[in-house]
């Protein structure tokens, strides 16, 4: 879906029922690990930056709950253990139940410190 929300708690209730409580989560992730990051909204979704740089955003399309990172090293390290659909920089969970928070958790670690240069 592409929001018109300008805030990313407004997005939220715009967020399906069935997929609230892994977006909610998904964005607690984002700004606990990514706390040096600005959130916003960026092309209708939520988008965390540093530098002027969208590292990592996420959105609930039609058939699945997109995760969008910069590094794709990192979706190469992840890969096995996403249990998703992945592009180049787009991971694609069809289920919300098939997000693994852990590994999103991980990954998300990972990002914060190659911006930070301890990777």
């Amino acid at each position: 879906m592409q929001s018109k929300a300008a805030t990313v708690d407004e997005y939220l209730k715009e967020v399906p029922a069935d997929r609230l409580e892994a977006i909610t989560t998904l964005r607690d992730l984002c700004r606990e690990k990514l706390s040096n990051h600005t959130e916003s909204m960026l092309y209708g979704m939520p988008t965390y930056t540093l530098n002027e740089v969208a590292d990592v955003a996420f959105n609930s399309q039609k058939n699945y709950i997109s995760l969008y990172v910069t590094g794709t090293e990192l979706i190469a390290k992840y890969h096995d253990r996403l249990n998703a659909s992945i592009g180049k920089s787009c991971i694609r969970f069809s289920k919300p139940q098939k997000m693994d928070m852990d590994v999103i958790a991980a990954m998300l670690s990972d990002i914060a410190a190659m911006k930070y240069g301890q990777l």
